[in-house]
């Protein structure tokens, strides 16, 4: 096997040798051959990754066994874009050694990256020695949180008088935060999409290219972040709750009918397990290589355009991929799919016979 590399300025083969995965609890099959494929590659190249960072391959293109799209190499996940971030290093080191694992769980199902586990399964990955058994015991999600204050009850109750699939919900994680520039675009963006919504905001960060708060529940001027008068104009058919709201009860919520999502695995998971059609926006680590997953692999998401130097998504950008999801016809199919992926994972999991009970199963007693 090889991994295949493909440049404007060159085209080269690289040989794909060894690679295996270790325990994770929040990430995915396919991020795994990726970062094991990154280490090999670095080891066996003498010109490209001993010299420059994959954050300055901007024309050259990666493509790994079990993912038939190939990944831009600007959006491999953040720790390995650049070899002079101290976090590199500390990656390589953790990567060189996943091919010492004796089992490796998985928080995924078969089922949802079939094609990726199929790799491993053909031996792929490990062309000269044994594969270690791989155990996908997903998906594992938390329990739907206890709503705390006023606005987690509140954002609840409005969507239970919300119509059937009618709620776009808008939330980038636990520390996703965006710029108020980026926040007042996705505010223009709703308004004229004439959709319902709920949309959690956070607290600006300081360093706008950060993408994350500094500090999770940090107090702020919600309406000063905000285009003047959006929240009177909009308050008959949107909610922006600042800071939190319980995702996974959200998601569960029958009036929620899309989920505009940074693409972070343990999200991703929870709309799989709710049946939600996303869009998929993502911000940092290995949120860009799960937004490729999503939408040209597993077909779970729409994508949208972000500006290529920091991310920017326009308030037009997002008007149309909100309609999209929530009108169109591609919009109906991917409810239908979330829907019957949603199923899948259920079975997977809660059944006696699901294959991530076996899997279980079958990794205890392989611990003896």
């Amino acid at each position: 096997m090889v991994l295949k590399l493909l440049s404007t300025e060159s085209k080269f083969m690289l040989k794909f040798a060894r690679g295996i995965f270790s325990l994770t609890s929040s990430l995915e099959v396919r991020l795994l051959i990726c970062t094991f494929c990154w280490v090999q590659l670095r080891m066996e190249s003498n010109v490209l990754l001993q010299l420059l960072s994959f954050k300055d391959l901007t024309a050259t293109e990666l493509h790994f066994p079990g993912i038939s799209s190939p990944l831009k190499a600007t959006h491999m996940p953040e720790p390995t874009l650049d070899r002079d971030d101290p976090g590199y290093w500390d990656m390589l080191y953790f990567c060189s050694h996943l091919p010492k694992s004796n089992e490796i769980i998985a928080n995924t199902f078969d089922d949802l990256e079939s094609k990726a586990l199929k790799a491993i399964a053909d031996g792929v990955c490990v062309p000269d020695s044994p594969t270690p058994p791989v155990y996908c015991i997903g998906p594992l999600i938390a329990d739907a949180e206890e709503p705390t204050g006023e606005d987690g009850n509140e954002c609840l109750s409005w969507l239970g008088s919300q119509p059937s699939g009618s709620v776009v919900f808008l939330c980038f994680g636990s520390r996703g935060s965006l710029s108020v520039g980026q926040v007042n675009e996705i505010a223009h963006g709703l308004e004229r999409s004439g959709q319902r919504f709920l949309w959690v905001v956070k607290k600006p960060p300081r360093d706008e290219k950060t993408k994350q708060a500094e500090n999770f529940t940090a107090e702020f001027d919600l309406e000063g972040v905000l285009p003047e008068g959006f929240l009177e104009r909009t308050k008959d058919r949107g909610m922006v709750v600042k800071t939190w709201a319980p995702q996974v009860g959200v998601l569960r919520k029958e009036s929620v009918g899309g989920f505009v999502t940074h693409s972070g695995w343990n999200s991703v998971l929870e709309a799989v397990v709710a049946g939600v059609p996303m869009v998929a926006w993502p911000l940092y680590s290995e949120q860009h290589m799960n937004r490729d997953i999503l939408v040209n692999e597993m077909k779970m998401a729409i994508d949208l355009d972000q500006r290529e130097d920091d991310g920017f998504v326009s308030g037009d950008e997002l008007e149309r991929r909100v309609k999209e999801l929530m009108e169109s016809e591609q919009g109906r199919e991917l409810r239908g799919k979330s829907l019957k992926m949603r199923e899948m994972a259920l079975a997977a999991l809660v059944s006696a016979s699901g294959s991530s009970t076996r899997a279980l199963a079958k990794f205890v007693e392989a611990l003896g």
